[in-house]
């Protein structure tokens, strides 16, 4: 693979752990936010698991990027 290419890949990746970023930063807040508007409901969980599996599998995605780019 050439320099050129390396670095592309490289870029890629790096943009990729930053949209992770800020996708684990949104759904974050949303879970915050369905907290705080259905805190006496029974649907609770029902309406946050989905969410916060899709952040569990965000923060392994960006653990994987993060060891592939040596930022750990």
């Amino acid at each position: 693979m050439s320099d050129i290419e390396s670095l592309k890949s490289e870029n890629q990746k790096l943009r990729e752990y930053i949209s992770l970023i800020s996708s684990e930063i949104e759904f974050n807040d949303r879970v915050h936010e369905i907290k705080q508007n259905f805190k006496d409901s029974p649907d609770l969980e029902r309406i946050i698991v989905p969410i916060l599996d899709r952040i569990n599998k965000i923060k392994s995605e960006k653990s994987s990027l993060a060891t592939e780019l040596n930022l750990n």
